[in-house]
């Protein structure tokens, strides 16, 4: 008997991108976090990421999470899926 279950991962229910586990232990702080630790979050990638941080610098940084929606490539979804991970 050789068989057994290779794959058994696999996406959440939902569709979801990372799930579980996949985010950071702690929020993540927009005013202070680098574009490397935005990068882990599900979801966000280098660009992203960059955008975020850009946002910040022209704003003179987060007041509140939900800042985060005006970011060039963060919409409704999106934000649904950072809000809990991130802080201002």
């Amino acid at each position: 008997a050789v068989g057994g279950a290779v794959g058994s991962g696999g996406v959440g229910a939902g569709g979801s991108v990372g799930g579980a586990g996949a985010g950071p232990a702690a929020p993540v702080a927009l005013n202070t976090a680098t574009v490397e630790q935005l990068d882990t979050l599900p979801g966000v990638g280098p660009v992203l990421a960059q955008h975020i941080v850009d946002y910040r610098t022209q704003h003179g940084g987060y007041r509140s999470v939900d800042e985060l929606r005006e970011v060039n490539g963060i919409g409704d979804r999106r934000f649904a899926d950072l809000r809990n991970l991130v802080q201002p």
